[in-house]
């Protein structure tokens, strides 16, 4: 199956190419296919903060090359660079509060950067450390694919409908995505009649990024409000819940976006199976549970235009980015490690002690 989902690549954010980071302007999708060129750590930090870039691998992926070019300007400006490129680097950090894969991923290049031995050439070492994150996510989603398509084998094999929210696919990361990697193998499979995919207000990552992506595969698939989830639950044969995730804490409970809880808890309401895809790299063992991650909100304009035409009464708005789905309501957990089923910290700790699968 891997090969098969290889050949079937067809969507990617991130273009490292000619020294310079391009990203596939995802405010724009699916209406024009722009590329940004970030030359600079501003610009990587103003594309992730202004969602040209989003989803949380993708997020940590495009720092990481920022951190590259941090480098690359300041090591041009004389011996004291590393204290130019520290400030660069809190930049980069402040841009996205919630995604645990931007500060795994910076973290893995200061750590390279202070293992540096006394000769070895600062910016070759980086960009190779850079690349190699890129290239990690990309067999990391190849590996959950896998796992996560078994798991359906195990569980139910037939044809079945598959319920899907937010976007966890090429576009949020560096390969073939988290969730939709397993939508995408499945599909494959043939075990997948129809993905219905929640809008995901209000940025509408569903039905603009979601469908686009699917769609362009080939692979049935029903944009729905997000109002309508539990009715599809309901009515539509779903036998499988799949999202991604921003963040997961040490005892389970897993951060993303929002609308994701209210829609594990009609999952099991319904007896429907709710499955979490993301890489080890969003795993946060400093935060004991859901409520130890900082939930980041958004501009309230985003709820009260459209377009930037105000649409609502005048009236303030509430916008929050991520909620926390508690554990005991996720069936399993799916990371290039390995499975969790009915997560909790035990498992959780066991999970990080493993090494990769592949």
């Amino acid at each position: 199956m891997r090969d098969r989902l290889l050949a079937a690549e067809k969507v990617k954010a991130i273009d490292w190419r000619d020294g310079a980071l391009y990203l596939l302007d995802q405010r724009i999708l699916p209406s024009a296919e722009t590329w940004v060129a970030c030359t600079s750590a501003a610009e990587v930090a103003e594309a992730i903060r202004t969602m040209v870039v989003r989803g949380a691998p993708a997020i940590g992926i495009s720092a990481a090359y920022g951190l590259v070019l941090a480098a690359r300007a300041h090591i041009a400006e004389g011996d004291d660079w590393q204290a130019a490129w520290e400030e660069d680097y809190a930049l980069l950090a402040d841009t996205r509060p919630t995604a645990s894969n931007l500060f795994w991923a910076m973290k893995r290049m200061r750590d390279c950067l202070d293992r540096l031995k006394k000769h070895a050439d600062p910016l070759a070492v980086l960009e190779a450390e850079a690349v190699a994150i890129h290239q990690s996510d990309r067999e990391a989603n190849l590996t959950m694919a896998q796992l996560g398509v078994e798991l359906i084998r195990k569980h139910q094999g037939n044809v079945q409908a598959i319920l899907t929210h937010g976007n966890a696919g090429a576009l949020a990361t560096g390969g073939v995505g988290t969730a939709l990697g397993v939508i995408r193998g499945a599909f494959l499979e043939g075990m997948v009649e129809r993905v219905y995919a929640n809008e995901t207000r209000p940025w509408l990552q569903g039905s603009r990024l979601t469908a686009w992506e699917l769609a362009n595969e080939g692979i049935p698939v029903t944009v729905n409000a997000d109002s309508a989830g539990a009715h599809i639950l309901k009515t539509k044969g779903v036998t499988w819940v799949i999202v991604g995730a921003d963040c997961i804490a040490a005892n389970g409970d897993v951060v993303s976006k929002i609308g994701t809880y209210q829609l594990a808890v009609c999952a099991m309401h319904h007896g429907v199976r709710f499955m979490v895809v993301a890489a080890s790299s969003t795993i946060d063992l400093m935060a004991a549970s859901g409520d130890d991650v900082p939930l980041e909100e958004r501009d309230a304009r985003e709820l009260l235009e459209v377009g930037g035409t105000r649409v609502a009464a005048d009236v303030d708005a509430f916008n929050p980015v991520f909620d926390v789905t508690p554990a005991d309501l996720i069936d399993v957990i799916v990371t290039e490690k390995g499975i969790v089923e009915r997560p909790d910290t035990a498992k959780m700790a066991q999970l990080m002690c493993r090494k990769r699968l592949h």
